[in-house]
């Protein structure tokens, strides 16, 4: 045993250098596969800005036959299925890893977390069907009783199955909630216990406890949320399925159907090549997708280093 350890070690010893450079080049891999990407997105995308201009950006006019791309309606529903789905995450991520940490028992911790980690493994396509099914029905019969009925004028109202931007929004923040439950779960284990008990030992309750904990990790919630809004803006499948996919200039009617940029994409991809500039267009859009990303990943990693 002795002597084979030894060939072992030196068998390592010899090769680590190739270890080491293989190493390597799978991170050049996958820098160069993420520039080609991007030269991709922008050598095609760039069409669209030099037919349409700012236009592309700033109106609302999706018609193939006219040759006439806007896709400001994609846009806002993407900004705003993304905002309230990160605002019911926000209250249920925070409630479950709180009641996680703070609240049950010892032995009843890790089965919580495992089944909150495993609802992250679920396919997107069974959200999907069963937000198409399930909770789509449900929010569209809300929407048709009092008092939500009487909104209706404003926000507009459900399509066929009770599809709108509403019900994509709940079906997000319910997809999203694992990812900033574990984040935020895992920086509130992490503080020192010794600060628990200099906090009970000035007599304050476990709810005082459990806010100024809350804002020891604030950098943490924050950077749970973002990650996950990054997440919401990006998801494709579960949102075409519960959205309605209908051009809906009006896209602050979250009652009703409407689009994202991802959902757009998956809508109208298929067809593209049959005209001259969808296919720019469908670029241009996954170009401003990846952008959104961009801009969201530089500003987590900032307030991750301020914190």
């Amino acid at each position: 045993m002795g002597a084979l350890r030894l060939f072992e070690r030196s068998l390592f010893k010899k090769n680590r250098e190739y270890f080491f450079l293989l190493l390597a080049l799978a991170n050049i891999a996958i820098v160069f596969i993420v520039i080609t990407i991007n030269l991709v997105l922008a050598g095609q995308g760039v069409r669209i800005f030099i037919k349409e201009g700012l236009s592309f950006i700033t109106t609302s006019a999706w018609s193939g036959v006219k040759e006439s791309y806007g896709i400001l309606f994609a846009l806002g529903g993407t900004l705003v299925t993304g905002g309230i789905a990160i605002a019911i995450a926000a209250l249920l991520a925070i409630g479950s890893a709180v009641t996680i940490i703070e609240i049950l028992p010892s032995w009843a911790r890790a089965f919580a977390s495992t089944l909150t980690d495993l609802s992250a493994a679920i396919p997107t396509v069974i959200y999907g069907l069963w937000g198409l099914f399930v909770l789509s029905p449900v929010i569209g019969g809300l929407i048709s009783t009092p008092p939500l009925s009487l909104l209706t004028p404003y926000l507009g109202s459900p399509g066929s199955l009770g599809t709108s931007l509403l019900s994509a929004s709940i079906l997000l923040s319910i997809m999203i909630v694992p990812f900033s439950t574990a984040i935020i779960r895992e920086s509130l284990a992490r503080i020192p216990k010794y600060i628990d008990e200099a906090l009970y030992s000035l007599g304050l309750t476990k709810f005082e406890v459990v806010m100024i904990k809350l804002r020891y990790i604030r950098t943490s919630i924050l950077t749970a949320l973002m990650i996950s809004y990054g997440r919401a803006v990006g998801e494709t499948v579960a949102v075409a399925m519960v959205i309605g996919n209908v051009l809906n200039p009006d896209f602050w009617r979250i009652f009703s159907p409407g689009y994202t940029i991802a959902s757009l994409i998956a809508d109208q991809y298929q067809n593209a090549e049959a005209y001259t500039y969808m296919v720019p267009a469908i670029f241009g859009m996954a170009l401003i997708l990846f952008l959104i990303g961009l801009g969201i990943n530089i500003y987590v990693s900032i307030i991750s280093r301020r914190g």
